[in-house]
């Protein structure tokens, strides 16, 4: 029998990571379900990309509600669903304390750098900085979450050369392109109970 892992992702933006998740499931190259997407965003194309899937694809507004009471909606229907692993892609908001620790080392997020460096930025913005710092190399991480904004455990780190005549966007196509796949590593590294967190250091047994 395959072993399965449940998975739900939480996302503000297009999605462009969840698409290469969905696809290595629909090819057999990943042992997942995704049982059901979450946005913040109506609009959000997270949700249409959810949708032509057969995914559930769930809004909860945040109107008028505390980060706590937004929180508490999430983890409901995380329960009921019995996901194992949360995926923040593109995801513009900070998660509670409470939820960080109900869910501790088993919510990853992806940052477009190499963190530390660039720890706080969003999407485009990171690339114009790595660009503008003349960097020559970049990357993407995965991490797990905690208290602060891109400070948890690193699980995975994908490096790529940034290129004379790199721009934003071809430097965003290039990092995005790590990201799906470093995602599918640090699934089955979670799947396969190889993450070992002590502190703030994962170590791959």
């Amino acid at each position: 029998m395959i072993d399965i892992i449940k998975l739900a992702v939480l996302g503000s933006t297009s999605g462009t990571d969840l698409q290469y998740i969905i696809d290595k499931i629909e090819i057999k190259e990943l042992d997942a379900s995704i049982e059901c997407v979450i946005s913040n965003r109506q609009d959000a194309y997270i949700l249409e990309r959810a949708k032509k899937h057969n995914l559930e694809a769930v809004f909860i507004d945040a109107k008028g509600k505390s980060r706590e009471e937004f929180d508490q909606e999430v983890m409901k229907l995380l329960d009921e669903k019995g996901v194992e692993l949360v995926l923040l892609i593109g995801y513009m908001r900070f998660i509670s304390k409470e939820f960080v620790d109900r869910w501790r080392n088993r919510v990853m997020n992806v940052h477009p750098s190499l963190l530390p460096k660039y720890a706080g930025g969003m999407d485009k913005s990171v690339h114009q900085v790595v660009l503008d710092n003349k960097e020559k190399e970049t990357g993407m991480t995965i991490h797990f979450v905690d208290e602060g904004a891109d400070t948890g455990p690193i699980v995975i780190q994908k490096r790529c050369e940034i290129t004379p005549e790199e721009t934003v966007d071809t430097l965003k196509a290039k990092v995005q392109k790590l990201e799906g796949e470093g995602f599918i590593e640090a699934i089955n590294l979670f799947k396969d109970k190889r993450l070992k967190v002590e502190g703030n250091k994962v170590t791959i047994t």
